[in-house]
């Protein structure tokens, strides 16, 4: 009985005949004569109930004309339930409440089934053609559940999805949308609660899971849903957006680069929908992710330090070429030397930065026997994992902008820094050391400790001990392994001493341990090895 065509009429007249007597059978000679509103709606909200419906069973009953709080008739589907979540996270004065005489009498969810809002209403609609034009709220007495043009700025949404695809002749459509409506209605402080309903099912789904876009050509693409759009680009997290937030307490690499909130009470899958970076990984899973990272860390306002720099080129020396834009700038270790009066001191005192530096001047040192090259001719290099150096990704693009120049200045004997370069250096650091010779008499010996991973004297690790040949070529991609036919000196590599262990001279099977675990590099041919 509730879905004769007589009982639908009855209420899309509703509101207009709220103040007049009307037949809801539309017949005159009907028994029992004709019904005022308030029997109206107490016939539709008890056939409701029998009925048990749930809220969006049928949507033309949200044109029922009920009272409010003030007595006045209203639309179900422009009124609230009162005492409701609802209530509770949208503007006060946003909305008018029903009669709580309804509430009392009838019930939360028959009212919610009529139409009445208990809590945030999903739009869910199929075969959307993606043209923000058309996207218009359509003509009716009441909300359908289909009609995405109800949406807050759902027009922008497209835009923005459209700007992320390849231009197509025709729009591209959307197989299905399912979306969260009224978050506009939100009051800023209210957000907690809000966010709390939208991680819950049936909500979240519109939340977490993407929107599959079939293109013309008969390929799909999957791109962000509505409802994260939107959360992403409102203060919905601790007064702030979200994009560009991180959770407290989550990946120490992302420290620095983003501005911590706490984000205690929304999960994991939510935060990374609402753009609230919580791993590396995660960031760099996402469409786009290393661009923005590559992007954080030339910002000026980032503080990035140099095993943090590291760990962050590691991750993202593990991507491929295609997806990795390489910037025009890069945060890269420098070098310089330091002046603290001593002026044989600052022969081996060398300060570090961490800086944003052109891409094409920034090198990786695949090899120890870069690092002096990087030194003497102030080159910045990036801080990559041993393990990742011969990789694709942005290591590799920088690289190539080095492969031109692998041959160093031939060095004179005298003074000459080491460096420990398989640990990420520490800004404004100081190695320094004595010099001499290397045993075997083929290079130079520099002993000291390096500041910034603490190797060396100093640590119950015996000192480093860096050979670096006099006058020999410095190759990027391995040490070179034969001896200069010009000097008649074979290049040597940066071997650390442990404690307990001696150096002795070894032929070209030899192979040393760089720091933390770093960079096994091969002795060559006058090397030395650990025994």
């Amino acid at each position: 009985m509730l879905t004769t065509p007589q009982v639908r009429a009855a209420v899309a007249g509703s509101l207009d005949a709220a103040d007049d007597d009307f037949d809801p059978f539309l017949d005159e000679d009907a028994p029992g004569g004709p019904l005022d509103g308030e029997a109206l709606a107490d016939t539709v909200l008890a056939l409701v109930r029998d009925a048990r419906l749930a809220p969006g069973d049928e949507p033309w009953l949200a044109a029922l004309a009920l009272p409010d709080e003030d007595g006045e008739p209203a639309l179900a589907g422009d009124l609230v339930v009162p005492g409701s979540d609802f209530e509770r996270v949208i503007r006060p004065g946003e909305l008018a409440t029903c009669e709580n005489e309804l509430v009392e009498r009838w019930g939360e969810e028959t009212l919610a089934a009529v139409g009445v809002l208990a809590g945030f209403t999903l739009v869910r609609a199929t075969d959307v053609v993606l043209d923000p034009d058309e996207l218009e709220p359509r003509d009716s007495d009441y909300s359908e559940p289909d009609d995405v043009g109800v949406l807050d700025a759902v027009d922008v949404w497209c835009e923005d999805l459209l700007d992320g695809l390849e231009p197509t002749p025709v729009p591209p459509v959307a197989t299905e949308i399912v979306a969260v409506r009224d978050l506009d209605l939100v009051d800023d402080d209210a957000w907690p609660l809000a966010l709390a309903m939208l991680s819950r099912p049936p909500l979240r789904d519109a939340l977490t899971t993407p929107v599959r876009v079939l293109l013309p050509g008969g390929t799909t693409e999957t791109v962000r849903p509505y409802t994260a759009w939107w959360l992403r680009s409102h203060p919905v997290l601790d007064g702030r957006r979200p994009a560009g937030l991180r959770a407290a307490g989550g990946d120490s690499l992302l420290a620095g680069l983003y501005e911590a909130a706490d984000t205690a009470d929304v999960d994991t899958q939510v935060l990374r929908a609402l753009g609230v970076r919580t791993t590396v990984r995660a960031l760099l899973d996402e469409p786009g992710g290393a661009v923005e990272l590559l992007a954080r860390l030339v910002d000026e306002d980032s503080e990035v330090g140099p095993a943090q720099l590291r760990g962050l080129y590691g991750a993202l020396a593990r991507l491929t070429p295609e997806e990795v834009t390489l910037p025009d700038e890069l945060r890269a270790v420098t070098y310089g030397h330091g002046e603290d009066g001593d002026e044989e001191a600052d022969a081996y005192a060398v300060e570090y930065a961490v800086e944003v530096v052109d891409a094409a001047d920034a090198l990786v040192a695949d090899a120890p026997d870069l690092m002096p090259l990087a030194m003497a001719e102030a080159r910045p290099l990036l801080s990559v994992p041993p393990a990742e150096r011969g990789v694709t990704g942005p290591g590799a693009l920088a690289r190539r902008a080095a492969r031109g120049r692998r041959r160093g200045p031939r060095t004179a004997a005298g003074r000459h820094p080491v460096v420990c370069g398989t640990r990420g250096v520490a800004g404004r650091a100081a190695v320094r050391g004595r010099l001499g010779r290397a045993p075997g008499g083929a290079g130079l010996a520099v002993r000291g400790r390096h500041p910034a991973c603490g190797h060396g004297r100093g640590r119950g690790g015996g000192p480093v001990l860096g050979r670096q040949p006099v006058g020999a070529p410095l190759r990027g991609r391995r040490p070179h392994r034969r001896p200069d036919p010009h000097r008649g000196v074979g290049p040597l590599p940066l071997v650390r001493r442990r404690a307990g262990h001696r150096l002795r001279g070894g032929g070209s099977g030899g192979r040393s341990a760089g720091c933390s675990g770093g960079v096994g590099v091969a002795a060559g041919e006058r090397g030395g090895a650990l025994v």
